[in-house]
């Protein structure tokens, strides 16, 4: 197996493993939600799951963000050697049932709506912050 299709494995694993069908479609979809560049085209996360190719860094960050997953695992495997070993922060907090109605008309619009809506709340985040 060559590194594209290792990388494909990964990534399906990932997906599976962040509780979403492996399919392009849901990759596709999921992946322009969180990138902010170009959007990407069904043909190319085609080819990411297929083994054909290996997403950019910027790109391999955003899969890795979006997925939970670190991204040195996601694009080479195994486990990363941090240089220092600190445990990651986990900030738990529990939402109210207004911010999950509010995450689910988000999540209803369609993805240009949602990058006007997040926009907005930068914009708000930014001018009302202290």
């Amino acid at each position: 197996m060559n590194e594209k299709q290792m990388f494909a494995e990964r990534l399906k694993n990932a997906m599976q493993g962040a509780g979403y069908d492996v399919r392009s479609s849901v990759l596709e979809r999921e992946f322009n939600l969180r990138y902010w560049g170009k959007p990407i085209t069904y043909q190319a996360v085609r080819r990411w799951l297929r083994g054909d190719s290996i997403p950019s860094q910027e790109k391999l960050q955003v899969l890795a963000s979006w997925l939970a997953i670190d991204p040195h695992q996601l694009r080479y495997g195994g486990e990363r050697q941090a240089s220092i070993n600190e445990p990651s922060a986990v900030w738990e907090v529990s939402s109210s049932s207004e911010e999950r109605r509010l995450l689910a008309l988000y999540r209803s619009l369609p993805s240009e709506q949602r990058k006007i809506v997040h926009e907005v709340m930068e914009t708000f985040a930014k001018a009302y912050s202290k």
